[in-house]
Formats: C-alpha cells, structure tokens, sequence
C-alpha cells in the first residue's frame, strides 16, 4: 500500500509541524508490427556546416518515426549503398523484362540502379513501401532540411511523392537539427492517420541525490529539453497537467505541511490555490474543461475526494469520512465518472465512480494491490500500476478496458514500474521505473513495445503528458 504509506507519513509529518509551530477511441488492441506500413528512413546529409548536425537530426528522426506505432521501419544494413538525396535523383528503373529470373537452372539478379531506381527500396533486402529522403543545409547562418516522402508502389518519382517541403530551424546547432527531424517525422506520422507528439511536455518530479530537494521540472516527450519549473529547494510531487497545458497542479511542502499548488507555465507563476485547512491537501488533477481540480484531502478524516475550482475555492467533498481514498482523475471524455485508488476494501485498489460518488465500482479485482490510475484519452481505458502476483513484490504497468474488465500486462521482470501517464495521441505510456538501478522516466508504446529510457541523471519520478 505505497500510496497509502505516503499519505500516512505526510500527515505525521504535517502534525510534527503544526506541533512544533503537507481522443481516439481506445480499442484494447495494439497493430501488430508485421501489420504496418514499411518504410526506409536513411541516413540524410548535410551540405556544409549542416553536417556535423546531422547525427542529432538522424537518430531523431529514426526514433520518432519508429516509435509513432504506425510504421515499421526497415533495417538500415538492408538498404542499397547509393542514397538519393532529392527527387531529380531517381533514374527511370528497369523494364520488367530482365526481373529475376531462372536461366539453366540458376537464378539471375535483376540488376540494381544503387539506390537510384524505387525498386531498389521496394524490391528485396529493403522490401519498403515507402522512402523518406531528403538533405539540410545551413544558407546564411540559418539551417534548413529539404525532406521527401515517397510512396514506392507508384510508377514514376512524379507520382510517388508524398511529401516534399522545406523546414527551417529556428537554431542553428543541434537544438535546430532536432527540431526539423521532429517536425519531418509528424508530417510522415500524419500521414498514416498517426499523431504528433510534437509540442507536447512531460512534467516529473526531479531529484538530484538521494535526500535532496525533489523539484517539478519538464522535457520533452524524447527526453531533451530537461529544465526545472519549481525552485522550492523542498519536496514537490504528483504533478499533473491541465487539458490545455497552460497549468500544472502538484503537491508541495514548500510551506510546511503537504499542500496543492497551481502554477501557470508560460510564464512560470503561481496561481495560488487556496488549500482548505487540513494537515494533508495532495495529488491534484483537473477536470476536462480545465476549470476545476479534484484531489485528496485529510479535512475532516483522513483521506477524501475533493473537488474545487482552480483557485481552490468551493470545494467540497465526493467520498465519504474514513475511506482512505487518493490518485483522483476524472473521465477525459465524458467529465462524469472518477477512477481513483483506495484501500477501503483492503490492500489499495481502482475504483471508478460518478462526479457525485454514486455508482461506486470497483475495477480491479482485490488480489495484490492496485494504484496510480490514468485515463486513457479516449475515455473507454485506464493505465494503471499492479502487483497482481506477476512480481512479487513488484508494481508492473497494466492497461484495462473499464467497461470489459480486460486487461493487459506492458512490463515484466524489469524491476518496479509505477506511475503511468497517457500521451495526449493515446499510443504513448510515460512511466517510471528502477530498472536500471535508480528511479528514472522511460516511455513506451500502449502494447509495451519500444520501450525508451527519457531521463538519466539523479533519480526522477511521477511522469505527467500533456500539451
């Protein structure tokens, strides 16, 4: 029951304190990658001081677009040695007359135009469907990529292109080269009815060393970007994001006992949130329209569902005195239903019940202990972490469809895995995981492939994705 240690220990501390003066519609399947698309994603090139760029801009590249989870890209050992660069490159590609074939029992090679016809690329090793290419420069201090995309199941260059348009960086460094590879892999992205994750942001908890301070700080959904929000030299925790990504919530000791916050992000301020008078106000999220936040509070007895408006007035309670319940998150969708964690009925559980607390349900099933629960954008499934006996002693990430009770295991036999977090595109997961020996951020597709370690210094936490 680590949540509810937690609480425990933050309202023992509140009292030393107070004594001595706290989208897409989810479907519950995930496309198999033998089911999409191929495509080539080459090396590009870079004409003069755009080269040296180039290593940023290519591995940012290949990771967004096979990791987007509509798209398979194929090996690069399997590509032929010449690469175009543009779409003049392309020669006309041989007639269908000297395809493979067997003479006196041996099999002859169609020949190859090196990379320059498309049936290099669609034909065997590389057998993709499509090709993107391209090339940058830097022309007066400012870099530009030139990148293409080509569907190769057409008949002429002229036909097959998809894609073809100029991006230019807003930098010239890798910062820049980064930036062109993101905005190149969501058009490609787009394309197959895929979602950018493009000017999304995922918030964490940051902390240094063990005993440090614990900070909100924020990066970008390939991990780069890492900067700090708060500056409370304290502990700060649970942050969560507002629909609009215009607001963090997240609970801070920064005044003493556990209380909520609410901070604006662009600028950076505090939009001081009132906290009702209890020796615990915690785990803050908003509702769907962004003008409310639900949370956790030991006002009356320890713990109940609260909900109130953004500047923390109004509030009142959802869930009955002596329920222990925490982890608030309201229905993206709908807004009418809470799933939430509680040990009201024994170790801690996901529950799921109306705005008003009726309807109470509980969604797991009791064995283990259940916590950490996340709405799917679409509003239909949960993610959320369990022990459920897959390993003992271990939280692993699970997804469930709240209406069948169906669910699926993403993690195993890697350690503790907690805290997860859905993209706005709903194909993503944030979570945490001690994997590698220390607390960090990873993320993964929704059937629990690619997985990718985000953060790797000091110890973070508690993932939030939003806009």
């Amino acid at each position: 029951m680590k949540r509810f240690v937690w609480i425990l220990a933050a309202l023992a501390a509140a009292l030393l304190t107070a004594d001595a003066q706290q989208q897409p519609e989810f479907s519950g399947k995930v496309e198999k990658a033998g089911d999409l698309p191929v495509i080539a994603v080459p090396n590009f090139n870079g004409a003069g001081a755009a080269q040296p760029l180039m290593t940023a801009f290519n591995q940012t590249l290949w990771d967004d677009v096979a990791g987007s989870g509509v798209l398979k890209v194929a090996p690069k050992t399997l590509y032929p040695q010449g690469i175009p660069q543009q779409p003049s490159d392309f020669r006309r590609s041989a007639p269908a007359s000297v395809e493979p074939r067997s003479k006196h029992g041996e099999m002859v090679a169609a020949p190859s135009g090196g990379g320059y016809w498309m049936s290099d690329w669609s034909k065997p090793p590389a057998s993709a469907g499509y090709l993107a290419f391209g090339y940058a420069a830097e022309q007066n201090g400012v870099l530009m990529l030139f990148g293409n995309l080509f569907d190769l199941s057409r008949d002429t260059p002229a036909n097959a292109q998809m894609i073809g348009k100029r991006y230019l960086a807003t930098s010239a460094d890798e910062k820049g080269a980064r930036q062109m590879a993101h905005e190149f892999a969501a058009d490609i992205v787009t394309m197959f009815g895929g979602k950018s994750l493009v000017g999304t942001h995922i918030y964490y908890v940051h902390q240094a060393s063990f005993g440090a301070p614990k900070e909100i700080w924020v990066m970008d959904p390939d991990g780069q970007n890492q900067r700090p929000v708060t500056h409370f030299s304290s502990l700060s925790i649970e942050p969560s994001v507002a629909p609009d990504g215009t607001r963090i919530a997240f609970t801070s000791y920064a005044k003493g006992s556990p209380a909520i916050f609410v901070f604006s992000v662009d600028p950076v301020r505090d939009l001081r949130f009132y906290n009702q008078t209890a020796s615990m106000n915690g785990q803050p999220s908003f509702t769907p329209d962004g003008k409310q936040v639900v949370y956790s509070s030991s006002a009356g007895r320890c713990c109940r569902i609260f909900i109130a408006g953004l500047d923390g007035r109004g509030f009142r309670p959802i869930t009955s005195v002596g329920s222990l319940d925490a982890e608030p998150k309201v229905n993206p969708k709908t807004g009418s239903s809470i799933v939430f964690s509680s040990g009201r009925s024994g170790p801690e559980q996901i529950y799921m019940m109306n705005m008003d607390g009726a309807d109470l349900e509980r969604l797991t099933d009791g064995t283990g202990e259940a916590s950490n629960p996340s709405w799917h954008p679409g509003g239909q499934a949960i993610a959320y972490a369990w022990t459920r006996g897959y390993a003992q002693g271990n939280f692993n990430i699970f997804t469930m469809d709240v209406v069948s009770r169906q669910y699926l295991q993403l993690t195993h036999d890697q350690g503790r895995n907690e805290d997860p977090s859905w993209a706005p595109d709903g194909a993503h997961l944030a979570f945490m995981s001690n994997r590698t020996g220390r607390s960090q951020i990873w993320r993964m597709l929704a059937d629990g492939t690619a997985q990718q370690q985000l953060t790797r210094d000091g110890l973070n936490f508690s993932p939030a994705w939003g806009m």
